[in-house]
Protein backbone atom coordinates (compact mmCIF):
# COMPACT_ATOMS: atom_id res chain seq x y z
CA UNK A 1 0.00 0.00 0.00
CA UNK A 2 0.90 3.66 -0.09
CA UNK A 3 1.76 5.56 3.09
CA UNK A 4 -0.42 8.63 3.73
CA UNK A 5 2.43 10.57 5.32
CA UNK A 6 4.83 9.99 2.44
CA UNK A 7 6.57 13.09 1.06
CA UNK A 8 5.54 12.23 -2.50
CA UNK A 9 3.70 15.14 -4.09
CA UNK A 10 1.88 13.08 -6.72
CA UNK A 11 1.06 9.45 -7.40
CA UNK A 12 0.36 8.07 -10.85
CA UNK A 13 -1.37 4.71 -10.87
CA UNK A 14 -1.09 2.91 -14.20
CA UNK A 15 -3.49 0.11 -15.14
CA UNK A 16 -0.74 -1.94 -16.73
CA UNK A 17 -2.63 -4.22 -19.10
CA UNK A 18 -5.01 -1.43 -20.10
CA UNK A 19 -2.04 0.69 -21.19
CA UNK A 20 -0.30 -2.25 -22.91
CA UNK A 21 -3.47 -2.96 -24.89
CA UNK A 22 -3.96 0.73 -25.73
CA UNK A 23 -0.49 1.72 -26.97
CA UNK A 24 0.28 0.31 -30.43
CA UNK A 25 3.97 -0.26 -29.67
CA UNK A 26 3.25 -2.18 -26.47
CA UNK A 27 0.33 -4.13 -27.95
CA UNK A 28 2.60 -5.30 -30.79
CA UNK A 29 5.27 -6.31 -28.26
CA UNK A 30 2.70 -8.18 -26.17
CA UNK A 31 1.75 -10.30 -29.18
CA UNK A 32 5.34 -11.54 -29.18
CA UNK A 33 5.88 -11.59 -25.40
CA UNK A 34 3.68 -10.17 -22.66
CA UNK A 35 6.69 -10.13 -20.32
CA UNK A 36 8.69 -7.98 -22.75
CA UNK A 37 5.73 -5.57 -23.09
CA UNK A 38 5.47 -5.31 -19.28
CA UNK A 39 9.21 -4.67 -19.00
CA UNK A 40 9.04 -1.95 -21.67
CA UNK A 41 6.12 -0.25 -19.90
CA UNK A 42 8.08 -0.31 -16.63
CA UNK A 43 11.14 1.16 -18.40
CA UNK A 44 9.10 3.99 -19.98
CA UNK A 45 7.33 4.78 -16.71
CA UNK A 46 10.63 4.73 -14.73
CA UNK A 47 12.07 7.38 -17.03
CA UNK A 48 8.85 9.42 -16.88
CA UNK A 49 8.79 9.18 -13.08
CA UNK A 50 12.40 10.32 -12.84
CA UNK A 51 11.89 13.46 -14.89
CA UNK A 52 8.58 14.48 -13.29
CA UNK A 53 9.58 13.58 -9.72
CA UNK A 54 6.38 11.65 -9.06
CA UNK A 55 5.72 8.14 -7.74
CA UNK A 56 4.49 5.71 -10.39
CA UNK A 57 2.64 2.56 -9.37
CA UNK A 58 1.92 0.10 -12.17
CA UNK A 59 -0.80 -2.41 -11.37
CA UNK A 60 -1.13 -5.65 -13.33
CA UNK A 61 -4.24 -7.82 -13.05
CA UNK A 62 -3.75 -11.35 -11.79
CA UNK A 63 -7.39 -12.02 -10.99
CA UNK A 64 -7.49 -14.81 -13.61
CA UNK A 65 -4.23 -16.44 -12.46
CA UNK A 66 -4.93 -19.39 -10.18
CA UNK A 67 -3.14 -19.31 -6.85
CA UNK A 68 -1.69 -15.81 -7.28
CA UNK A 69 -1.37 -14.25 -3.81
CA UNK A 70 -0.39 -10.83 -5.06
CA UNK A 71 3.07 -9.34 -5.16
CA UNK A 72 4.62 -5.90 -4.92
CA UNK A 73 8.15 -5.05 -6.00
CA UNK A 74 10.26 -2.01 -6.80
CA UNK A 75 11.77 -2.03 -10.28
CA UNK A 76 13.86 1.03 -11.19
CA UNK A 77 12.10 2.92 -8.36
CA UNK A 78 8.69 2.15 -9.89
CA UNK A 79 6.33 0.23 -7.65
CA UNK A 80 4.98 -2.74 -9.60
CA UNK A 81 1.95 -4.51 -8.20
CA UNK A 82 0.58 -7.88 -9.32
CA UNK A 83 -2.87 -8.26 -7.78
CA UNK A 84 -4.03 -11.41 -6.08
CA UNK A 85 -6.12 -14.04 -7.84
CA UNK A 86 -9.51 -12.54 -6.97
CA UNK A 87 -8.57 -8.87 -7.46
CA UNK A 88 -8.53 -6.72 -10.58
CA UNK A 89 -6.20 -3.78 -11.11
CA UNK A 90 -9.26 -1.52 -10.88
CA UNK A 91 -10.18 -2.92 -7.46
CA UNK A 92 -6.63 -2.45 -6.16
CA UNK A 93 -6.50 1.15 -7.40
CA UNK A 94 -9.95 1.93 -5.97
CA UNK A 95 -8.92 0.58 -2.56
CA UNK A 96 -5.81 2.79 -2.47
CA UNK A 97 -7.84 5.78 -3.67
CA UNK A 98 -10.23 5.25 -0.75
CA UNK A 99 -7.21 5.54 1.58
CA UNK A 100 -5.29 8.45 0.03
CA UNK A 101 -7.37 9.99 -2.77
CA UNK A 102 -8.51 12.96 -0.73
CA UNK A 103 -5.16 13.45 1.05
CA UNK A 104 -2.64 13.11 -1.81
CA UNK A 105 -2.69 14.11 -5.46
CA UNK A 106 -3.49 10.91 -7.33
CA UNK A 107 -3.85 10.40 -11.07
CA UNK A 108 -4.93 7.14 -12.63
CA UNK A 109 -3.98 6.17 -16.17
CA UNK A 110 -6.63 3.98 -17.78
CA UNK A 111 -8.92 4.11 -20.78
CA UNK A 112 -11.63 2.18 -18.96
CA UNK A 113 -14.49 4.72 -18.88
CA UNK A 114 -16.22 3.18 -15.85
CA UNK A 115 -12.96 3.15 -13.88
CA UNK A 116 -12.35 6.80 -14.82
CA UNK A 117 -15.73 7.74 -13.30
CA UNK A 118 -14.97 5.82 -10.10
CA UNK A 119 -11.54 7.50 -9.85
CA UNK A 120 -13.12 10.95 -10.13
CA UNK A 121 -15.68 10.08 -7.46
CA UNK A 122 -12.96 8.96 -5.05
CA UNK A 123 -10.81 12.06 -5.17
CA UNK A 124 -8.41 11.18 -7.97
CA UNK A 125 -8.00 12.52 -11.46
CA UNK A 126 -7.91 10.43 -14.57
CA UNK A 127 -5.74 10.37 -17.65
CA UNK A 128 -6.51 8.16 -20.63
CA UNK A 129 -3.93 5.82 -22.11
CA UNK A 130 -3.66 8.05 -25.18
CA UNK A 131 -3.24 11.22 -23.10
CA UNK A 132 -0.49 9.54 -21.07
CA UNK A 133 1.29 8.42 -24.23
CA UNK A 134 1.17 11.98 -25.62
CA UNK A 135 2.37 13.40 -22.29
CA UNK A 136 5.32 11.00 -22.27
CA UNK A 137 6.22 11.76 -25.90
CA UNK A 138 6.10 15.50 -25.16
CA UNK A 139 8.29 15.01 -22.10
CA UNK A 140 10.84 13.09 -24.19
CA UNK A 141 10.88 15.90 -26.77
CA UNK A 142 11.43 18.48 -24.04
CA UNK A 143 14.31 16.45 -22.59
CA UNK A 144 15.89 16.06 -26.03
CA UNK A 145 15.64 19.82 -26.68
CA UNK A 146 17.25 20.52 -23.30
CA UNK A 147 20.08 18.08 -24.00
CA UNK A 148 20.62 19.55 -27.48
CA UNK A 149 20.79 23.09 -26.05
CA UNK A 150 23.21 21.93 -23.36
CA UNK A 151 25.41 20.24 -25.97
CA UNK A 152 25.49 23.41 -28.10
CA UNK A 153 26.35 25.48 -25.03
CA UNK A 154 29.12 23.06 -24.04
CA UNK A 155 30.47 23.02 -27.60
CA UNK A 156 30.53 26.82 -27.58
CA UNK A 157 32.40 26.89 -24.28
CA UNK A 158 34.89 24.26 -25.41
CA UNK A 159 35.41 26.21 -28.64
CA UNK A 160 36.48 29.26 -26.62
CA UNK A 161 39.20 27.41 -24.71
CA UNK A 162 42.78 27.68 -25.87
CA UNK A 163 44.14 24.57 -27.60
CA UNK A 164 46.74 23.98 -24.83
CA UNK A 165 44.01 23.91 -22.17
CA UNK A 166 41.92 21.47 -24.22
CA UNK A 167 44.94 19.14 -24.55
CA UNK A 168 45.59 19.31 -20.78
CA UNK A 169 41.93 18.61 -20.03
CA UNK A 170 41.98 15.68 -22.44
CA UNK A 171 45.13 14.22 -20.80
CA UNK A 172 43.69 14.83 -17.34
CA UNK A 173 40.47 12.99 -18.31
CA UNK A 174 42.47 10.00 -19.56
CA UNK A 175 44.50 9.87 -16.31
CA UNK A 176 41.23 9.75 -14.29
CA UNK A 177 40.17 6.56 -16.05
Amino acid sequence: MVAKSSGVKEYLFVDGYNIINSWDSLRELSEISLEVARDELIEVMAEYQHYLDIQVIIVFDAHMVKGQNGKEEMIKDVKVVYTKETQTADQYIEKVLDEIGRVKRVRVATSDWMEQQIVLGRGGTRISARELEIEILNQKRTIKRRRDREKVRNDLLMGRLHEDILLKLNRWGKNEE
